[in-house]
């Protein structure tokens, strides 16, 4: 939520039994009469689909061009949604070269196994030369 030009944004989620939808949709769409601008969308997950993952990724690796970009890229390619990233370069312990390192958070979504995604990050890391951890998040 948030305010924009002067005016009030929000965007909100619900849930709600199914036998309850058409009576909020209703009343939501009633305080448009009060000046309220509300739009209504139903929710209907497929679900032989399967579920969306939350999953967890670490990366680190001698600092190169290209190792965000690699791995965002084969991430977009699975509909792969990033939503949280940090990253930092530090000093190595014993070379003291540069060490890229990240972690986020992901959202998988239930059509990407998860070991498939993996299986990519790992070649792309063996290329990069980094090591790379996706762990689901429960």
């Amino acid at each position: 939520m948030s305010r924009l030009g002067g005016h009030f944004a929000g965007i909100l989620r619900i849930e709600v039994p199914v036998a309850q939808q058409a009576s909020l949709t209703e009343a939501l769409n009633a305080l448009t009469a009060q000046g309220l601008s509300i739009v209504c969308h139903a929710d209907a997950p497929d679900a032989a689909v399967g579920q969306p993952a939350s999953a967890r990724l670490e990366l680190v690796g001698q600092d190169r061009p290209g190792i965000v970009s690699q791995i965002s890229h084969a991430l977009a390619r699975h509909g792969v949604n990033v939503e949280e990233l940090t990253t930092e370069c530090s000093s190595a312990p014993m070379s003291g070269e540069t060490l890229f390192k990240a972690q986020a958070r992901l959202y998988v979504p239930a059509s990407c196994p998860l070991a498939e995604l993996r299986d990519e990050l790992e070649k792309i890391a063996a290329d990069l030369v980094v090591d790379v951890s996706l762990q689901p998040i429960a």
